[in-house]
């Protein structure tokens, strides 16, 4: 029977080649020796590619690079010093092998690849490596959210770096930040600044939808000699789907306010006046205080200097946009604009309305005059999926079919 043909690349550390098992062996008749017939060679092949053997000063963040051919059956083991095995898997883009944990700084790993080929012959590869001294320069990679919490409908997954990432640094870190969620969502990173990272799916999160970040990010070069310092992981999942819609044309002037796709409230509201347009777009709740002081007395940029004790306010602008409570603009609330270009509504409204959010729910503005800024707040919808994926340091391409629940780069 024909022999079945195996093929496992990993493209990774540049490295030598170390090579076990040569060709198919020859239809001729066996030559002799001293009387005694030859050994047939065996079929398969295996090398590992990187590290290459004797290699040191090898990141901790190495993923081991290693082929096989002609083979029925492929096995992998990466061991310390002492013999004990290391934990492990691919990369979901089958290109390397990564531990489980960053590897120790000075230590010293084998390697080994072995192959069997459909003649039940077996070859092997290895490769001894070393890996750097700790670097004195590291970079913290922390995620925005906690554990076991459950976000808002257009949350975004926000990781921040303790420094700049230069451009060519970023795909390397953003390949191990392995993002699996189920059901599964399409999605992509975005370097929304060089030195955060999010990730958004290509419509809202679906209620119950449940999401975790592998980030293997330890000992990962991050440019200029810096390294990052451990691997993280990120287990949250998505609320229930609660949409505000503002249309500052509707009369009276309302906010819809949806769950799960049914209208639950409409609160009267007053948007910024015509001198403070409010801004028009898809923002997200960025952070709840129940009491708070909006001063812009020191505010270069404020074309009005004011002190106000707010309620219920919740912020959805760096710049200053929040919804809040207003009870001295009542009167004008669901009539007329004459905020500073915030969503005012009643104490009650902004009580009820507090009680029902949560960080990274929409809120969506139209007709206003004023277009939200991109980067005044978490405005990562405000472009098109297409759009927002060209802030990959990874060239996206949309999945050819229906996902499994399995990571994706």
């Amino acid at each position: 029977m024909p022999t079945r043909r195996q093929t496992l690349t990993a493209l990774g550390l540049a490295g030598a080649t170390t090579v076990a098992g040569l060709s198919a062996c020859s239809k001729d008749k066996p030559s002799f020796n001293d009387g005694q017939p030859k050994e047939p060679e065996p079929k398969a092949k295996a090398a590992i590619t990187s590290p290459a053997d004797g290699a040191a000063d090898v990141i901790a963040a190495a993923e081991i690079v290693y082929t096989s051919s002609e083979a029925t059956d492929t096995k992998f083991e990466l061991t310390d010093s002492a013999g004990k095995a290391v934990p492990g898997k691919m990369h979901p883009d089958g290109k390397g092998w990564m531990p489980d944990k960053m590897l120790a700084y000075g230590a010293t790993y084998t390697a080994t690849v072995t192959a069997t080929g459909d003649d039940g012959k077996a070859v092997t590869a290895k490769s001894t490596f070393t890996t750097m001294a700790q670097p004195s320069n590291e970079v913290r990679v922390t995620s925005f959210m906690s554990d076991n919490t459950q976000i808002g409908t257009a949350m975004p997954l926000i990781f921040q770096m303790t420094r700049d990432i230069p451009k060519d640094a970023r795909a390397g870190l953003q390949r191990r930040m392995m993002v699996t969620t189920e059901p599964a969502v399409e999605g992509v990173w975005n370097w929304y600044t060089p030195r955060e990272l999010h990730w958004r799916p290509k419509e809202f999160w679906k209620p119950g939808t449940k999401i975790f970040v592998d980030a293997r990010v330890g000992g990962v070069p991050c440019g200029d000699g810096h390294f990052a310092k451990r691997n993280l992981t990120l287990t949250v999942s998505a609320g229930r789907q609660l949409i505000m819609t503002v249309d500052d044309h509707s009369s009276p002037k309302v906010m819809v306010v949806t769950v799960d796709g049914q209208e639950i409230k409409r609160i009267p509201v007053s948007l910024g006046k015509p001198e403070w347009q409010s801004s028009s777009g898809v923002m997200v709740i960025i952070e709840k205080k129940a009491h708070d002081i909006f001063d812009t007395r020191n505010d270069p940029n404020a074309r009005e200097k004011y002190v106000a004790e707010v309620e219920f306010a919740q912020r959805t602008t760096w710049s200053g946009e929040h919804i809040h409570a207003a009870p001295w603009s009542v009167q004008h609330q669901g009539v007329r604009n004459v905020s500073h270009g915030c969503i005012n509504m009643s104490t009650d409204n902004a009580r009820w309305l507090f009680e029902q959010t949560r960080v990274g729910d929409p809120v969506i503005t139209s007709n206003t005059g004023a277009t939200l800024k991109y980067g005044d707040g978490w405005t990562d919808w405000s472009k098109s999926f297409e759009e927002y994926a060209k802030g990959s340091a990874i060239p996206y391409e949309p999945p050819t079919a229906q996902p499994s629940p399995t990571a994706s780069p």
